[in-house]
């Protein structure tokens, strides 16, 4: 049998805490990964959450549309830079688990992009994985190179002790799954019935309350799709002696390997399930962006390329493991309109193929109306 990686369990100590409380209201400059939003850039995040929408990836397809030109996905400001609460606590794990974005300009290609975090508080949750566990908030700030606010995110994080989180073992029974082959013609079907709405306008006037949005699948989740997003997003820690160096910078952020012996970044819980099982996942798991991205792609498909995304929160209720399936849904809830923008509300449902929830949340778009385009 092979050797288990060996990870550092650190501890929630009061000194810990004490140093986190002091960074609150702090502003931090993040390591921007993708300062320009260039064609490729915007084409390499659309594809790395399986989203092939032209308005993001065709050149000859954008320049007939209202903006004449590529613009991005609403969510490429996590290709830009993307903060997680990770900081702080050496040695206890961080799981990305809520987001509430709201957006105030569309990205354009060859967009200049900037990026503030701010942490604004840390709550002490009850602690269902085991041991104390801490809740991480804070907020960033997105802008463009007129400085103007493009989009903002408050992030939530999830502390947790990895070794109480393994000795409890929530997630021990947790197994890749099997699929029949009838389970994988449905998502086969799914695919080919994903429907991008492009250039033909949703008009506010034609939306009804309940309508339901043509649902995105989503899996069965392999390394190539984790690979495909960290490209998308511009990487990780880096590799050879970028990582070493932040290695040496966060000893406490690795796991050692059992058969070389060399010190590895935690990131390897969402490649090597060797690794999450150690922290009390026995399969290799997704990342919180990478799932709340694609409840985006859900809703650019429905509103069309005349529609805007204004608001998307969502938070991560359970992992999503290796040959895990997301089917992501969603329904109108409300519409109404507030000053002269005509609003729709979509509660959004995300399931695996066990049938459980992996991802509720909630968007607000803005749709063109037909009296005000007359």
């Amino acid at each position: 049998m092979r050797d288990k990686p060996e990870v550092t369990f650190g501890k929630i100590t009061e000194e810990g805490l004490a140093k986190m409380r002091a960074t609150s209201g702090r502003t931090h400059y993040p390591q921007v990964q993708n300062a320009v939003a260039s064609q490729d850039a915007i084409r390499q995040f659309a594809w790395g959450i399986g989203d092939d929408n032209p308005l993001w990836c065709d050149l000859e397809y954008a320049r007939r549309s209202r903006y004449g030109h590529i613009v991005a996905p609403p969510f490429f400001p996590y290709a830009v830079a993307a903060p997680q609460g990770m900081e702080g606590l050496p040695g206890v794990h961080a799981f990305h688990c809520g987001c509430a974005w709201e957006w105030f300009k569309v990205i354009h290609i060859d967009d200049q992009l900037t990026c503030v975090d701010i942490p604004t508080d840390f709550v002490e949750k009850q602690g269902k994985m085991g041991g104390r566990q801490f809740l991480q908030l804070g907020k960033t700030f997105y802008r463009n190179q007129r400085g103007e606010i493009v989009a903002v995110n408050e992030r939530a994080t999830m502390r947790i002790e990895r070794q109480a989180a393994k000795e409890k073992g929530k997630y021990d029974n947790i197994k890749k799954y099997r699929y029949t082959e009838e389970e994988l013609l449905k998502i086969d079907e799914m695919y080919q019935k994903e429907e991008v709405r492009g250039a033909d306008p949703r008009y506010w006037e034609d939306v009804t309350l309940n309508e339901e949005l043509t649902p995105v699948v989503k899996g069965p989740l392999a390394l190539t799709d984790m690979v495909e997003f960290m490209v998308g997003i511009g990487g990780g820690q880096g590799a050879h002696r970028v990582r070493w160096k932040y290695m040496k910078r966060h000893p406490m952020w690795g796991v050692r390997d059992p058969e070389t012996g060399t010190l590895e970044p935690m990131a390897d819980v969402h490649y090597e399930s060797a690794v999450s099982d150690a922290i009390g996942v026995p399969i290799a798991y997704d990342l919180g962006i990478q799932r709340f991205s694609w409840a985006g792609h859900l809703i650019t498909n429905w509103m069309g390329d005349d529609g805007f995304l204004k608001k998307l929160n969502a938070r991560c209720t359970l992992f999503n493991v290796f040959g895990d399936t997301q089917f992501l849904k969603g329904a109108v809830s409300k519409k109404y309109h507030e000053g002269d923008e005509y609003l729709v509300d979509i509660e959004i449902r995300t399931e695996n193929q066990r049938g459980e929830s992996t991802m509720p949340g909630r968007a607000t778009v803005s749709l063109p109306s037909k009296t005000r385009w007359l």
